[in-house]
């Protein structure tokens, strides 16, 4: 059921245009800016946006310039896990595993998970209650499980909100969806 609901939304999101994700994108961003837990958060875990997902890279830059802390996702394939990275500059971003921007080798600076004020959780879809379909690998529901004191919020484009989503025992939260639209306080 997941499989195939992924395989519908990544179809959809590929047949969004550059100028849609552009300024969809733009008007999350300025909902997310907006948001108390985004402006009162230190240090801010954004995800590096890919393949049409919600374009995070602009929020990356402003964040950076406003003085935030921003990390970003350093992926393990082999152990399947995130390590965080302490980003000083977007040019010490490169194509890593499966071809997203992570600090390059020589960039690394690990930072633990208990600093991380605000996550943002990529998804190809959420339900109501913040249930979300990744990529099937469970890179962020494990990261999820051991960040107890922040706050998450998924990014989303409006169709990739569903009522319910199967959620299975591994699965993780979201306590925020932002969309273009609205801000979606799950429960």
């Amino acid at each position: 059921m997941k499989k195939s609901l992924r395989e519908q939304f990544l179809i959809k999101r590929k047949e969004l245009s550059k100028s849609e994700v552009k300024i969809k994108s733009q008007q999350i961003q300025h909902r997310l800016f907006s948001s108390p837990w985004y402006r009162t958060a230190h240090t801010v875990l954004f995800y590096v946006s890919y393949d049409n997902e919600v374009d995070t890279h602009d929020m990356i830059k402003e964040s950076l310039l406003s003085g935030k802390t921003v990390l970003v996702p350093k992926t393990d394939t082999r152990k399947k896990t995130i390590c965080l990275s302490k980003l000083l500059s977007w040019d010490d971003l490169s194509p890593g595993a499966y071809s997203i921007l992570e600090p390059r080798q020589d960039c690394i600076r690990k930072a633990p998970v208990s600093t991380v004020e605000l996550l943002i959780v990529p998804g190809v879809a959420f339900d109501l209650c913040g249930n979300r379909i990744g990529h099937g690998m469970g890179y962020y529901d494990r990261l999820l499980k051991t960040t107890l004191q922040a706050h998450s919020i998924g990014l989303a484009f409006e169709y990739q909100i569903m009522r319910s989503i199967p959620a299975e025992e591994h699965d993780e939260k979201v306590e925020m969806i932002v969309t273009e639209d609205r801000s979606i306080h799950c429960h």
